[in-house]
């Protein structure tokens, strides 16, 4: 009786508290959404427009025009909220002639504050430029619009974005703008040599060095193999840039992240690639793709946000230290298609009028054993009416064996009907994947079977599955399983940092009426 008046409680509790609960959550999304939307294009404009200025005169570290962008950054993080993180809680951490500006934002939460995620941009340029760190011509100002003029100014307004927020995230934030960059990373190898918070309490950094020049909505990503999960993250929080995202694996020292990544913390930085304004003056202000850099910001924003608000992080994966460019590439090929089960090409013309008329017969094939020829045409297979080539090659995939097949051959009134012993299994997908420790709870497609469910879908090679029904797996096998329940599947698939909902039909589901694609025609002969 104790116990069914604990559960009434309970119950009674829940509904009591849950639309409360509901209108939290909802309350605090809605938070976050406008504090999104508060980063907007005039005012990354805005900050670039300042910084890129000649009055600047390319903010040389040391320089009065670098002491004047110095200032002009404080000023906005002071009214933005944001807390001395230097020295003294001063903003400042001063050294020989450079000037780190550190900005701290406490944690709510009473245990997760004592972490603090660093979020960094450099703010030095190369002044008017040397033998040594420019490509010409001297002796005129380089205002480094995009170098990095548009990392400085898509941090402040991420730490504006954060400053709006009701209730700050869970862990601490430091935004961190380094001098000396140029000269060899000096104000970030600085902060880590005399850090201004214990680095065994930094779980992870992101950097912004060069973002300001986004082309055909192209975004590198670095360091997400520096920890687990990260790849999936930082693509979850793109839904509404929709960015394509290039997950770049190569690790350089040629910018603040490496100074992190050097003392294993977890990084990721976002870059828009070079350009031939790079280290010239001709890096202003008019070049940069403002509503691109405006993108930019908010997708670190939010980033930034779960990585604070995650209950745990996945700490830092040394295998990334053995790792390159040319390993993703190798890893990144796609398998050769799996050998057809049929083993016969047919007529393009005829298929693109919906008829199957076989023009092949591989020797020693299944369609081979059974007797069937070229010149004949498939009028049913496996039960279904044949009448158009993604049909008939989904039925061959799909069917169980032996399987009926039924032909009309050429000078005969009457039908024939054969049975046919395909080899292999029937499939329900159409790929094969593989797994990757960077990457948990997900399967990377690497061998796509012309005409199969997973094809039709427009499933492509290195997809990245996450969820089946909305329910995650954590092993291939796990996978596996949910792949054989019946009915629709639906997957939750990301590419290029892009997740979208893909439903795969039932296998007796009639096919819905698509437009013909020429790309997956096959060639004459083709084996299914």
């Amino acid at each position: 009786m104790h116990r069914l008046r604990s559960i009434r409680v309970w119950l009674t509790l829940l509904v009591l508290i849950g639309p409360a609960i509901a209108a939290s959550g909802a309350a605090e999304a809605d938070a976050r959404n406008a504090a999104v939307l508060s980063i907007t294009t005039q005012e990354v404009k805005d900050h670039v427009g300042v910084l890129a200025d000649d009055t600047f005169e390319g903010r040389a570290a040391g320089s009065r025009g670098n002491r004047a962008a110095g200032i002009y950054i404080v000023q906005r993080l002071k009214k933005f909220g944001v807390h001395g993180g230097g020295p003294k809680q001063t903003f400042y951490q001063t050294f020989a002639t450079y000037h780190n500006i550190l900005g701290l934002v406490e944690g709510s939460d009473p245990t997760l504050k004592d972490q603090t995620i660093v979020i960094s941009a450099h703010y030095d340029h190369v002044g008017y430029g040397k033998p040594g760190n420019s490509f010409g011509p001297l002796g005129r100002i380089h205002n480094g619009a995009d170098d990095n003029a548009s990392g400085v100014a898509g941090l402040l307004e991420v730490a504006g974005a954060v400053g709006r927020l009701p209730e700050k995230p869970k862990r601490s934030i430091l935004f961190a703008f380094w001098d000396g960059e140029e000269g060899g990373l000096i104000g970030s190898k600085h902060w880590v040599d005399h850090p201004t918070i214990p680095l065994n309490r930094v779980p992870i950094m992101i950097n912004a060095d060069m973002i300001g020049r986004l082309r055909n909505s192209n975004l590198k990503v670095f360091g997400t193999r520096t920890s687990r999960d990260l790849r999936w993250l930082v693509s979850r929080q793109n839904d509404g840039e929709d960015l394509l995202l290039d997950f770049d694996w190569e690790i350089k020292a040629d910018s603040d992240h490496h100074t992190f990544y050097s003392h294993d913390i977890p990084y990721v930085m976002m870059h828009t690639g070079m350009h031939g304004d790079y280290h010239r003056p001709s890096d202003d202000a008019d070049k940069i793709n403002n509503e691109g850099l405006k993108q930019i910001a908010q997708l670190i924003f939010k980033i930034l946000v779960e990585l604070a608000d995650a209950p745990e992080l996945g700490g830092f994966r040394r295998q990334a230290r053995q790792e390159s460019r040319a390993d993703q590439q190798a890893v990144g090929r796609a398998l050769p298609p799996p050998p057809g089960r049929l083993g016969v090409g047919w007529d393009e013309i005829a298929a693109k009028k919906g008829m199957i008329v076989i023009t092949g017969v591989k020797s020693g094939s299944a369609a081979a054993k059974a007797g069937l020829r070229s010149g004949d045409r498939v009028l049913q297979f496996a039960g279904r009416e044949i009448s158009d080539l993604r049909q008939f090659r989904l039925s061959v995939l799909t069917a169980n064996s032996p399987v009926a097949v039924t032909v009309q051959r050429p000078a005969e009134a009457s039908q024939r009907e054969l049975s046919v012993d395909l080899p292999g299994d029937p499939v329900r997908l159409g790929i094969s994947w593989r797994t990757d420790d960077a990457e948990p709870g997900c399967v990377i497609i690497n061998r796509l079977t012309p005409g199969s469910p997973a094809d039709l879908a427009e499933l492509h090679v290195n997809d990245r599955i996450h969820r089946i029904g909305g329910q995650e797996f954590t092993t291939s096998e796990e996978f596996r399983q949910a792949t054989t329940a019946p009915g629709a599947l639906v997957l939750e698939v990301e590419s290029a940092g892009r997740v979208r909902s893909v439903e795969i039909p039932p296998i007796d589901a009639p096919l819905q009426d698509a437009p013909h694609s020429e790309s997956v025609e096959p060639k004459i002969p083709t084996a299914p």
